[in-house]
């Protein structure tokens, strides 16, 4: 009798501990994850709106129509879903695939218009017994400026609601902000890659000139010398003046750096000293194209061409764990900080460094404001000028993939 009870007990407590288990279990996991059927559809909401908005960040195509439609629908529980350019139905999802001829048309009318409407039963009439769609209302797609691209068009299987309505247009708003995104992030490539081709103007014509100056010299003297000079100023130009990518590794710009470096060499000779000092971890990180060959170029041209006697251009990669963090310093003649905020001369000779503000604004652009250049100088002092630049970074990746 005294076993059975004990065994009774035993049970009892077993089970009161499990249940105190699953209920801390339960707390914890309320606490750690959505709760409420509220939080629940608002995280619901919000990722089915982050998987429309990955695609259409790519501009207005089929393609990236056809890959967001789905999950607009979602959103406002349409019927059937369409996102039109001005002449055609680029995708639609659900019901009312046969409807496309007329959300077409209706779309045509609405983007000369710039005004929504909603297309009624009569409107869109069919020869088929089992179609659903009674009704529609169709949006244009407002741009920040512009024509509109297209319009959004959403098919009711009963007369259109009012909720049916305002829910197209809020999402038609919706898509008018992912692409006014869209083409900021092209706009943001144009003026990179424009600002790379100012960068190249700026540099390029002294460089070459200096550079074949310098070749000419030891054509008669030491031809030898003179082709093998010949071959760095090619292998330097075709990377300088190369046409695509955004990006490059600190290695492929240190090649170019040594190339542009032998070439000074030959006209500096012993004047111009070069001091190195890479940490092998470092070189495959990727940075903005020609980010710091134009300061090597500002160390020897700004620096150095002043200085009588010999000078010293020292180039620093260190692993600070998660950045690289670069310097270019010259022991040059060095300037007054404030002449750094002066706009150069058509000639270069005066004003700003060549390519300190191009690269400045690169920089932060890609990285951030916390990554622009650090420049330290001062009349006699040389000038010293630092970066950081993270090891890894989406937009690195993103665009050199």
């Amino acid at each position: 009798m005294r076993a059975n009870l004990l065994a009774a007990l035993a049970v009892a407590a077993l089970l009161v501990a499990l249940a105190a288990a699953v209920y801390a279990v339960a707390r914890l996991r309320a606490r750690r994850g959505i709760a409420t059927a509220a939080q629940r559809a608002t995280y619901d909401v919000l990722r089915t709106a982050t998987l429309a908005a990955e695609p259409l960040r790519a501009g207005l195509t089929e393609a990236t129509a056809a890959r967001a439609v789905r999950h607009l629908r979602t959103l406002t529980g349409a019927a059937g879903l369409a996102i039109t350019a001005t002449d055609r139905v680029l995708a639609l999802d659900g019901a009312g695939e046969h409807h496309r001829d007329q959300l077409a048309a209706a779309a045509a009318r609405v983007a000369v218009s710039g005004r929504s409407t909603v297309l009624r039963e009569r409107e869109l009439r069919c020869d088929r017994l089992d179609c659903e769609i009674r009704g529609a209302v169709v949006v244009p797609l407002h741009p920040a400026d512009g024509p509109v691209p297209g319009a959004v068009a959403a098919l009711s299987a009963g007369p259109v609601a009012p909720g049916l309505v305002r829910a197209t247009m809020e999402t038609a708003g919706w898509i008018g902000a992912q692409l006014a995104l869209a083409e900021l992030d092209t706009s943001r490539a144009r003026l990179a890659r424009a600002e790379v081709r100012a960068l190249r103007a700026q540099i390029s014509p002294h460089f070459i000139y200096n550079a074949l100056t310098a070749i000419a010299s030891f054509v008669r003297t030491d031809p030898e010398r003179a082709r093998e000079l010949i071959l760095e100023f090619a292998e330097f130009t075709r990377y300088s003046f190369r046409a695509h990518g955004e990006f490059t590794t600190l290695a492929e710009e240190l090649r170019s750096i040594d190339r542009y470096l032998t070439i000074e060499r030959a006209r500096f000779g012993e004047r111009l000293q070069v001091r190195l000092q890479i940490a092998p971890e470092v070189l495959p990180v990727g940075l903005p194209f020609l980010c710091v060959q134009p300061l090597v170029e500002n160390a020897v041209r700004h620096g150095l061409s002043g200085k009588p006697g010999v000078g010293t251009v020292s180039i620093v990669a260190r692993d600070a764990g998660a950045e690289c963090h670069l310097t270019v310093e010259d022991d040059g003649v060095g300037m007054e900080p404030d002449v750094l905020l002066k706009p150069e001369s058509p000639d270069g000779a005066d004003g700003q460094h060549v390519g300190l503000s191009n690269v400045d604004e690169r920089l932060r652009a890609v990285f951030g404001d916390s990554f622009g250049l650090v420049v330290e100088t001062a009349p006699g002092a040389g000038t010293k000028v630092s970066m950081r630049v993270p090891k890894f970074h989406p937009a690195v990746r993103a665009r050199a993939s």
